[in-house]
């Protein structure tokens, strides 16, 4: 059994049988039918993953490895915000005829700030202060930019990064202000484990900790019946990640420079709707 399935089971059963509903309100979410999206949340889970003891990636569901990979250099490497630059679909529905989903995520990271070390974006800061900086408390992102949010086609959920290095090993927290638990919770997982990766390799460091911090945790509606299925499900050991370790430049990763060995899981196909 994987941690990541304990956590993730444990996470889905605390907030079906002690959840708060918001039937009686007003939310924003519709299905596709027009129907309002209601949820069952938890307020402020905290999960924390060791990077040293074994990948978190589900085996009770499939999580598709490439595609949060893709995702995440999307956001981070090449800082876009067009859908043109993403293999997957995933962002289809939040796109304008241009492609582009406002200035949102990776458009955010991309912006660039003077300092007295001089100009740089985020993800650029955060790779230079590691190597020259690492007792740095300041190493950190943060997209959630109020100045742009109405220019943002969907609001930033995972909107945070705090970089911490201890001795040798770099540690992060991610901040997320919203988790629809059973659509993007250990999909978020996978990317961010894997960002934390990138960073110790480039930077000299061993990978540590993340931290997961969820303000709103929640399980739609129409996705209990879905969720009830899956942590029934049968549970795998976790697989083993193999790691391109001659890059020693984070813009030279690429989907390929990461391999899943042996992994494992439940490979049905669910439908699971997405309320907009």
């Amino acid at each position: 059994m994987s941690k990541a399935d304990e956590i993730f089971i444990q996470n889905m059963r605390d907030i079906l049988d002690n959840g708060v509903w918001d039937t009686d309100l007003p939310v924003r979410p519709r299905w596709s039918d027009g129907t309002p999206a209601h949820t069952v949340k938890k307020f402020g889970i905290v999960n924390r993953y060791n990077l040293n003891e074994e990948f978190p990636i589900l085996t009770i569901r499939k999580t598709f490895f490439k595609s949060c990979v893709d995702e995440l250099l999307w956001i981070w490497q090449k800082k876009s915000n067009n859908i043109r630059d993403l293999k997957s679909k995933i962002w289809n529905q939040w796109a304008d005829e241009n492609g582009s989903i406002g200035k949102a995520y990776g458009y955010q990271l991309g912006i660039k700030h003077k300092y007295r070390e001089g100009e740089f974006d985020q993800v650029d800061r955060v790779l230079y202060d590691l190597k020259h900086n690492p007792s740095s408390r300041r190493i950190m992102t943060n997209i959630y930019n109020f100045a742009d949010l109405h220019e943002m086609n969907l609001y930033p959920c995972a909107y945070s990064m705090t970089f911490n290095v201890s001795g040798d090993t770099l540690n992060g927290i991610l901040n997320q202000r919203s988790n629809d638990m059973l659509t993007a919770n250990n999909w978020n997982v996978v990317q961010y484990s894997i960002l934390l990766i990138m960073f110790a390799q480039v930077s000299g460091l061993k990978v540590g900790e993340l931290v997961h911090v969820i303000a709103d945790a929640h399980i739609y509606d129409r996705h209990i019946p879905l969720v009830e299925e899956i942590i029934a499900q049968k549970q795998f050991a976790a697989p083993k990640l193999q790691v391109d370790t001659s890059i020693k430049n984070f813009y030279d990763f690429t989907v390929d420079s990461f391999k899943l060995v042996d992994y494992s899981c439940n490979d049905k196909k669910y439908e699971i709707p997405v309320a907009e």
